[in-house]
């Protein structure tokens, strides 16, 4: 489902936050528990515009060359064909609270390839609901380059939805034997 250690640490404390609940408030977001993924984490904001980044984490900024506080989620992509993908995307998991997860390719700068994945997360905020998200966006090994050259575009590769109740539901036990089976001979034989 998840390959990025990141990607996986975030989701698993958000699905331990959220319980039996569609998404957990932001209030409940604990930085502290979440510091081993700290540096790809994000909460985005939904303003009239689009998504808005509230809060990046230091290695995301790195990726981008720049702050990302108050400055749109879609401007992480350079095609407008794809900016409409990532507000429709963000609205969906805001719409149906429910989890997605893409992988993307993207490209340096100097033309060098990288591979992120992306996981974003509804969040509630004062009980309210399309208000925030939470999101985590990282390469699988962190590159050399990290520091003196930056990711210039991506595009969405895979993408794959994380609906709340196939999250929440129990899985069904098998059910039990009470005896060991038995060997039945049935008359007859053959003719």
């Amino acid at each position: 489902m998840m390959k990025n250690t990141s990607t996986r640490l975030v989701f698993d404390y958000w699905d331990k936050l959220r319980g039996d609940r569609s998404a957990p408030e932001r209030g409940e977001i604990e930085p502290g528990a979440l510091r081993h993924a700290l540096a790809d984490t994000f909460v985005l904001e939904n303003e009239p515009i689009g998504p808005v980044f509230r809060l990046a984490g230091t290695r995301l900024c790195a990726l981008t060359g720049h702050e990302l506080r108050g400055r749109p989620f879609t401007a992480l992509w350079p095609d407008v064909e794809s900016q409409a993908d990532m507000r429709r995307l963000v609205q969906t998991v805001m719409d149906e609270s429910a989890g997605a997860v893409a992988g993307l390719s993207g490209e340096t700068s100097t033309g060098l390839p990288i591979y992120l994945e992306l996981i974003l997360l509804p969040l509630r905020y004062r009980g309210r609901t399309h208000a925030r998200v939470m999101g985590a966006l990282s390469p699988a090994l962190t590159p050399d380059w990290l520091g003196l050259d930056t990711v210039a575009g991506m595009r969405m590769i895979s993408l794959r939805m994380l609906w709340p109740a196939a999250a929440s539901r129990p899985s069904t036990p098998e059910p039990q034997r009470t005896a060991p089976p038995r060997l039945v001979v049935l008359p007859g034989g053959r003719a």
